[in-house]
This record gives C-alpha cells, sequence and structure tokens, in this order.
C-alpha cells in the first residue's frame, strides 16, 4: 500500500505526467538532437539501456580506480551556460560518502542528481522528478540507496525500541518504516541493515510506481526507473532486479 502522504502528491502527478516505467529493456524516447555538441563528446544515449550502460561503464571505472574525470574542463562547463542535456536522473541519499557523479565518473551536466537523507519519496522529490521526465526527457531513473544509511539505520533501530529519535528525524523515519515491514527483526544485525537498505530502495520504486500516472507512462515509454545499492568497500553500485 502507497504511504498515505502521498495522496496529496497524486493530483500533482496527474497534471503533469512523471514518467515512470520498470522494464529496464523498454525504450526510453528521447528528443533527437543534442543541444550539447562538442568534438569527442559521448553520443546522448538513445534510451535508458544506453543510459544505463553509460553509468555502469563509469561505476566500473571509478571501482577499478581509473576515472577518465571528462567533462570537468571550463571549455565544456561553458556549453552548459545555456543548457544542459543530463542522460540520467538519480535520486539518492545525503551522505557525504556517495556522491553520484565520482560514482558514476560524470562530469558536469550528466547526472540531474535529487539527493536527501533515505533517498525517501516526498512531495518537493516528485516534483524534481517530473521535471527531470517531463523537461529534461531523462530516459532514466535511478534509485540509489546505499551500505551504512544512517537513516535506514535509525528506522531499523526504532523497529528494534533500541531508540527515539526528535522529533524531525522522526518524520523521516516514518516515510522509511512501511518499506521494512516484512523484514524479519530476529536476523543478525549487520544482515538486517544490509536487507533493510534494499528493502527501503524497492520501497521507493514501489510508491513511484503506484502513482496513478504509471500505467499511461509505461504505454508511453517516457523514462525507466530502476533501483541499486551502493557499495561502501568495492565502490560497486548493484543494480537490483
Amino acid at each position: 500500500m502507497v504511504n498515505r502522504n502521498i495522496t496529496r502528491r497524486q493530483c500533482l502527478l496527474g497534471a503533469c505526467g512523471l514518467g515512470l516505467g520498470m522494464a529496464v529493456g523498454v525504450k526510453a524516447e528521447t528528443p533527437s538532437s543534442n543541444p550539447i555538441n562538442v568534438e569527442n563528446a559521448e553520443p546522448y544515449p538513445r534510451n535508458a539501456s544506453e543510459a544505463l550502460a553509460r553509468l555502469k561503464d563509469g561505476n566500473r571505472r571509478f571501482m577499478d580506480d581509473r576515472p577518465r574525470h571528462a567533462h570537468e574542463n571550463i571549455s565544456w562547463r561553458s556549453l552548459l551556460v545555456e543548457t544542459q542535456r543530463p542522460f540520467a536522473t538519480i535520486l539518492g541519499c545525503s551522505d557525504s560518502r556517495v556522491p553520484p557523479e565520482l560514482i558514476f565518473d560524470a562530469g558536469f551536466g550528466e547526472l540531474f542528481t535529487i539527493r536527501l537523507a533515505g533517498n525517501i519519496i516526498s512531495e518537493d522529490v516528485i516534483g524534481s522528478l517530473q521535471y527531470a521526465v517531463v523537461h529534461l526527457h531523462i530516459p532514466l531513473i535511478v534509485v540509489l540507496g546505499h551500505e551504512g544509511c544512517g537513516a535506514v539505520t535509525a528506522t531499523v533501530e526504532e523497529m528494534l525500541d533500541k531508540v527515539k529519535e526528535p522529533e524531525r528525524i522522526e518524520s523521516l523515519i516514518q516515510l522509511i518504516k512501511p518499506g521494512l515491514s516484512k523484514l524479519d527483526l530476529k536476523q543478525s544485525h549487520s544482515a538486517l541493515l544490509s536487507a533493510a537498505v534494499e528493502a527501503n530502495v524497492r520501497w521507493s520504486i514501489q510508491q513511484l510506481s503506484a502513482l496513478p500516472e504509471r500505467k499511461r507512462i509505461v504505454v508511453e515509454k517516457r523514462a525507466i526507473l530502476m533501483g541499486g545499492v551502493y557499495e561502501l568497500a568495492t565502490g560497486r553500485v548493484r543494480f537490483l532486479d
């Protein structure tokens, strides 16, 4: 069941039409021309599958400690003064150890990032995702959780009756908790936290997928939605099925 806090957001989505699909193999339509042109620049991904491949290639370079640090110099930045053309949207956590541009070895203008503790779904987040799909025509949205997430850990600790957080953090916990309701709280603490991080990513995806515009948008193939978990020790992003 979708969190009751999303009810008001559904009206917002009905007006703007957030594009969210689920299958990576489905083509996401993008404009035919790339407004940012520069010699030796990578071609803009034609669909969500190519966008995902580009993220995976960047993450592999990051893991292997051979980042290119492309698209960071002044000549490239000058091309972005009047426009932008990111190829993927990343909804991630505010954690300082999980900067999407570094994790995916991406430069200026390549990723549209939304970051807040616990990569939760809120009204502002949905509005930002709408903008990414409707105005920037981004073909791929990734909900990116990570190991050792403090917001998820705080939620688990409360579920175990170990701690009570201040009011504002408690509000954050209440947005995460429904997605962890089916976890086995009797498993080892490390296993529980790992399972909770993945469950939270899937919960965010579930909430977005349950919004009323989803079925129409899947047919229109406007954007593809995926989940992933970042491993702190290895630097790897494990994309979820």
